[in-house]
């Protein structure tokens, strides 16, 4: 991987303050590095050039550690190559990390990269509609997804898949509305416990984190 993707990891990490310590920068340049020989073979993203992948990929999934708490099980829904998932993964790897997708080539990719790195990331091949028994996807305490950006159809569907007590995030852009996305949380049964809004350093662009719990469920820090 060329300096440009580790200069870039690096500032994003940095700017939003985030726990990725050295060991953790390694094993997500190896994951960088893996990621972008598969896709010379298998198309696995569109962002290529190093600087970019920093950034709009890993330093966007790494945000998810302003929000985790003390969540131990992280699944990640429409994962692709394993992002945000095996970043995670790979800033914390006592996480016990699902990345499911529909796209096998992309569950491979996830399967072959945990193993080489020694993480205890899960692929699962399937298409998450709710049945988490039926897919073989577990009920975990952090439920994410970078690929169902809409809250109107992310939040009835991850809610399926919420340990007690658990937490629901929507990784949104810029127009992320706050009475919106209460809205639409109580039509699902959940409330909004959080919404951070943070930039990411070197494009400036503007993204927000929704961390919404179950209504009834104990709002964390009490």
């Amino acid at each position: 991987m060329t300096p440009a993707f580790l200069d870039a990891l690096r500032r994003g990490v940095a700017a939003l303050s985030l726990p990725v310590g050295e060991e953790a920068l390694a094993r997500l340049e190896r994951f960088a590095d893996r990621l972008l020989a598969w896709n010379a073979k298998v198309n696995l993203t569109t962002i290529t050039e190093p600087g970019e992948l920093a950034e709009k990929h890993f330093v966007d999934s790494l945000a998810l550690l302003r929000v985790i708490g003390g969540a131990r099980a992280v699944l990640d829904i429409g994962s692709g190559p394993g992002l945000p998932g095996m970043a995670l993964a790979c800033a914390r790897p006592e996480l016990a990390v699902t990345c499911c997708d529909s796209v096998g080539k992309k569950v491979a990719f996830v399967k072959a990269v945990s193993a080489e790195l020694r993480l205890p990331v899960r692929g699962v091949a399937a298409r998450a509609e709710g049945r988490p028994d039926r897919e073989g996807l577990p009920r975990a305490d952090l439920v994410v997804s970078r690929a169902l950006a809409d809250p109107e159809a992310w939040l009835p569907l991850g809610v399926h898949y919420l340990a007690p007590s658990g937490r629901l995030v929507a990784m949104l852009g810029r127009d992320a509305d706050e009475g919106r996305l209460r809205q639409v949380a109580a039509r699902s049964g959940l409330v909004l416990e959080k919404l951070d809004r943070f930039e990411l350093p070197l494009s400036r662009s503007q993204r927000a984190l929704a961390v919404f719990r179950r209504e009834g469920d104990v709002p964390r820090g009490t």
